[in-house]
């Protein structure tokens, strides 16, 4: 089946991410995708931005695909007090919906005429009335797991399938931002026209199955959303380190941007990775307590224990963005220890990557639950949350580590998830659900 036989003529799709670059990356995947499928996009960046990294991106990303026409979408300052969090990507998320008003004359006016838009999920609760007035069509994605989305669909009530303690303690708060964010989420997605995801079926096979029971419109299954060329940086250092190494020997070590973790886990982290015999490629890309971003004195931060090893070869330590797709992809690496962004995940699936999970903060409790209930890694569910008073010592750590690199079975199972990620990939898998969703539009 051809693009030409699924697609309606013309079809023009506007996308509107949210911050955070854990949101931006699967809508810039995704307009990739689209524009594959011969489709128009229209890409709303909103202005200000959080972060540089976003901005340089969007940059990026717009330079490397001058057919997508940006909207810029200014935004109207809040006073913080108002919004019941000083996060500041939550914040960001709050004054975008306090905007939303203004989408209305820039998404009436596009020419040619939308056929449908995409929303980040955090982004609903304004968004939605803004489409429904307009008669646009309005996706929501969600940029999390179908596991965490069987969650949303009924906040606050917990599912059965899920234990209490996988929720982050904000949740279990029913005054914090993120409780009451979730629970109008929740409602507004039942409202959208459909539900895009990026997994896919042999990933979260039971959950999606149940999907349908919690009263929300059709899900697409569009994953794995493949990342962009231009998404890891300039550095390649780590890839000429693990030439040398010998094939599945390394375990790499990444919590993402966000993690915030103290001085003296970071140095038991250490320690545990040393005591683990196995050598290691360690991107410190993440804030200690105080929130001070890590600096260039790795020595005083990690300390000798770490740094000796990476003077003997032993490990590699990096403190800045790195390709973590093409490390992945490297025969060398033969462990991920990872926070569970969702992601991460799913690029730890593709490539058939074993991962000891270590969840920090919002989703990643339960994205980790995914990853050991199909078998290919661990969740340490008993180290805790971030920044939590319990400190998870070296020993303990090291352990884990040998317990992921050696074992067979995970490692097998890693491989069955990785060739079914390929697979999902090919005509009858994503594609056929892009397919589906274009399909849709002619019901709308």
């Amino acid at each position: 089946m051809s693009n030409s036989d699924v697609i309606p003529s013309h079809v023009h799709v506007a996308l509107l991410p949210s911050s955070g670059v854990g949101h931006l990356l699967p809508f810039l995947r995704l307009a990739a995708s689209l524009i594959r499928h011969q489709c128009s996009v229209t890409l709303i960046t909103t202005h200000p931005v959080v972060s540089s990294s976003e901005s340089q991106i969007i940059s990026t990303f717009l330079s490397l695909f001058p057919q997508v026409t940006e909207k810029k979408f200014t935004l109207i300052p809040i006073d913080p007090t108002t919004a019941n969090t000083t996060d500041p990507f939550f914040l960001q998320w709050e004054t975008i919906r306090r905007s939303a008003h203004l989408l209305f004359p820039l998404l009436s006016s596009s020419s040619p005429l939308l056929s449908f838009i995409v929303t980040d999920v955090t982004l609903m609760t304004s968004v939605i009335s803004i489409t429904e007035n307009l008669r646009l069509p309005n996706y929501c994605l969600f940029t999390a797991s179908a596991r965490m989305l069987s969650l949303v669909s009924c906040f606050p009530s917990i599912p059965s399938s899920i234990p209490k303690a996988s929720l982050p303690p904000a949740l279990l708060d029913s005054k914090s931002f993120l409780a009451k964010d979730l629970s109008e989420s929740g409602k507004c997605i039942k409202h959208s026209d459909g539900v895009l995801i990026n997994t896919f079926e042999e990933l979260e096979k039971e959950t999606l199955e149940m999907l349908p029971t919690k009263g929300l419109p059709t899900v697409f299954t569009l994953g794995p959303l493949l990342p962009l060329e231009f998404e890891g940086g300039s550095s390649f250092a780590p890839l000429e380190w693990l030439e040398n190494q010998r094939k599945s020997s390394v375990v790499y070590v990444s919590f993402g941007s966000r993690t915030a973790m103290s001085k003296e886990q970071i140095r038991e982290l250490g320690k545990g990775l040393v005591l683990s015999g196995y050598k290691f490629l360690w991107v410190v890309k993440s804030k200690i307590v105080d929130k001070e971003e890590i600096g260039d004195d790795l020595d005083e931060i990690l300390g000798h224990q770490v740094m000796n090893k990476v003077k003997k070869n032993y490990g590699f330590v990096l403190n800045r963005w790195v390709d973590q797709w093409r490390i992945l992809s490297h025969k060398a690496v033969g462990g991920f220890m990872s926070h569970c962004g969702w992601n991460s995940v799913v690029e730890a699936a593709w490539h058939g990557i074993p991962v000891l999970g270590w969840p920090q903060h919002g989703d990643q409790m339960i994205n980790g639950e995914v990853i050991e209930a199909a078998g290919w890694g661990l969740c340490m569910k008993s180290w805790g949350w971030g920044l939590n008073n319990h400190l998870v010592k070296g020993e303990e750590i090291g352990d884990k580590i040998k317990e992921l690199m050696e074992n067979q079975m995970v490692r097998m199972k890693a491989a069955g998830i990785s060739e079914a990620a390929k697979k999902s990939s090919e005509s009858g898998g994503s594609c056929h659900n892009m397919a589906k969703l274009f399909q849709s539009l002619n019901k709308n």
